[in-house]
This record gives C-alpha cells, sequence and structure tokens, in this order.
C-alpha cells in the first residue's frame, strides 16, 4: 500500500520553486509556460525513479536549499550542475539517489559548476495545477505552492510515497556533462535586420554570462552589435531561447520565464538541446555561438531523447570517508568478553 509523506523545507535560497515540463498552450494569452530552466537535467532526474520526464520536481539555484521528510520515508533523486550534495554531512554525487528516512536532512549547496539542480521525487507532489500545470511562474504567481518561491517552513505532501531506492546510488549520466563553452543556434527569425559582417561577428566574437541573469533572460557582455536599419520590430511571439539583441547592442537570450512577445530583433535561436548547457553557466562563465541548420537542430534533439528513453543506469555509492557520527551510529561491536 501507498504511504503519504512530507517535505519540510529547511531553508532555502532565492529562486527554489517547483517545475514541471511546463504549462503548454496559453501562449495566446500572455501566458508562457515557466517550467524547468535545464529541460535535460530535470528529466534525469524523474527519469532516475521511474517518473514521466516532465513530473513535477524541485528546481534548486545558488541559494541552494536544505530538507527532511516526514510520516515516511521517500525516494528522491537529484541531478543538475556540479552542486554539492549531501546527506546528514555524508557527501554523495552531483547526480543520483536515495531513500530519505524521517530525521535525515538532505543538502543541496552550489558547487563549481552549475546554476540549477534538480530533485525528483517518488511519488506525486499533492498540488492543485494552475491551467493544467504545477509550474511555478513567480511573476504571475502561477502554479506550485501558492505560485511563489519555496521557503523554510513550507511543507510538501507527496502522494504515493515510494522507498525502494535504500542506500545511496549514482545516476550514471555522461550526457549530463555539457561544459558551456560553445551554444548552437539557428540563425534568424530577424538576423536579416543586421548585416552579414555583424552576424558574423555575433558567431566569432567570445561572449560572458552577466550576473544580472534570472529565469527569464540570460544577459551577455561583451562588444556590442550594431543593427543595420534600426532595434524596433513589431512585436512578435518569443520562443525559449530566442536572442533578442536590444538598442545598446548586447545580446539577451530569452529563458523559462521570459515574456509572450517582444520588439527587438532576434539574431539567432538557441537549439532545445542547449538550453540547458547555457542555463547552468554561472556568471562570467565565457562562451561563443555556433550556427547550425535546422536539420542537425533536429539531430541532437533525437540523440537527447534517445539517452533519456534508455533504463537509468544506478550504480551503488561506495563510501570513502566516515564520519564521527556515522562510526558511532554502527554496531561496531557484537559483544564484550570478561
Amino acid at each position: 500500500m501507498s504511504a503519504s509523506a512530507v517535505l519540510r523545507i529547511l531553508s532555502a535560497g532565492g529562486g527554489v520553486t517547483l517545475q514541471d515540463a511546463g504549462r503548454r498552450g496559453y501562449m495566446r494569452y500572455g501566458i508562457t509556460p515557466a517550467g524547468p530552466m535545464d529541460p535535460l537535467a530535470h528529466a534525469a532526474a524523474n527519469r532516475a525513479l521511474g517518473n514521466p520526464p516532465g513530473a513535477t520536481a524541485i528546481e534548486v539555484g545558488l541559494g541552494g536549499l536544505a530538507l527532511a521528510v516526514e510520516g515516511a520515508p521517500l525516494d528522491l533523486a537529484f541531478a543538475g550542475g556540479g552542486f554539492r550534495i549531501a546527506c546528514d554531512g555524508q557527501s554523495l554525487p552531483a547526480a543520483g539517489a536515495l531513500t530519505l528516512r524521517p530525521g535525515a536532512e538532505l543538502a543541496v549547496r552550489p558547487g563549481s559548476a552549475g546554476a540549477w539542480c534538480y530533485l525528483a521525487v517518488g511519488g506525486r507532489f499533492a498540488l492543485a495545477p494552475a491551467l493544467g500545470s504545477q509550474a511555478t511562474h513567480t511573476r504571475s504567481g502561477l502554479g506550485g505552492l501558492d505560485g511563489r518561491a519555496l521557503g523554510a517552513g513550507d511543507d510538501l505532501a507527496v502522494a504515493e510515497a515510494r522507498a525502494a531506492i535504500g542506500e545511496p546510488v549514482a545516476l550514471v549520466a555522461p550526457w549530463l556533462d555539457r561544459p558551456p563553452g560553445t551554444i548552437r543556434v539557428v540563425l534568424g527569425p530577424q538576423d536579416d535586420h543586421f548585416a552579414p559582417r555583424e552576424v558574423e561577428a555575433f558567431l566569432a566574437r567570445d561572449w560572458r554570462v552577466s550576473a544580472r541573469g534570472d529565469r527569464m533572460a540570460c544577459f551577455l557582455d561583451g562588444t556590442p552589435l550594431r543593427h543595420a536599419g534600426g532595434h524596433d520590430i513589431v512585436s512578435d511571439g518569443i520562443v525559449h531561447g530566442a536572442i533578442q539583441v536590444p538598442g545598446q547592442g548586447l545580446p539577451i537570450v530569452l529563458m523559462a520565464d521570459r515574456q509572450p512577445t517582444g520588439g527587438y530583433p532576434k539574431i539567432a535561436t538557441v537549439i532545445g538541446p542547449d538550453l540547458g548547457r547555457l542555463a547552468q553557466a554561472q556568471a562570467g562563465t565565457p562562451l561563443r555561438f555556433r550556427a547550425v541548420s535546422v536539420a542537425e537542430a533536429v539531430e541532437a534533439r533525437r540523440a537527447e531523447a534517445a539517452a533519456l528513453g534508455a533504463p537509468p543506469v544506478l550504480e551503488p555509492v561506495i563510501r570513502r570517508t566516515f564520519s564521527a557520527e556515522f562510526l558511532l551510529g554502527c554496531n561496531l561491536i557484537d559483544g564484550v568478553v570478561g
């Protein structure tokens, strides 16, 4: 018989939200999908537990997160950037899973690389969807827990809780290792608003991720681009990964919480499989863009789908260090001889 568990948030930095695959079919009403910043890592964490790839998971930013479970043990899986994951102080792999038991604490802290980590649960979050989705869009107050970021003291009920993983395991997913050096794009739809030499410069120049970015946009620093005939267009739809170039000439990549329409020319669009690669780039990270064809973008998407479609590979974690707390909790002596 399935159990119910409650995840209690002990501490949370800014930007910790609940995200499923996103809210579809409402762009015509000005409501963008939200959803994960790194769709591949989000799906990988879910797949590690046998969940649908788009199931709701906790998205953790660089502010970190600590939580515990009450009521019943609960399987948790984690994947994303190079975050430091620990259970009761014991280090775990950056991608893996475990059964979290009542009284234990799981901590997710930023590491030397990566900007987003995802925690999937063995079960389902017992929250009502908003417009068919549990994805949190904080600017409009939709989805998740009351349409807001999670904070200390929040309780998240998990229905049909599963506890099958047991001791920690590592998720073997080499396709999650995606250094952000080169981001693939399809040119357009308004690359004709730039002279050919400016399009070439966009692809040849080194750009750097700005610290101003958030779930709405990734801002880039570098040498500004020049428009061929003004920087205003008739506003049209914005897709995830669209690269706008406003009047000051520095590209802005629109991300998960983007606006539905925009009036700046879009020189290119990041392909779907590289959205997470870009999202995981911390402030100051250098990168370049490389133009690919639509056919190449489709093939990259197929390769991503194949990696996610294969059964997850979970390997036992070999404990190499032992804390005093761990040793004291073990029955190392089975008797005393007088």
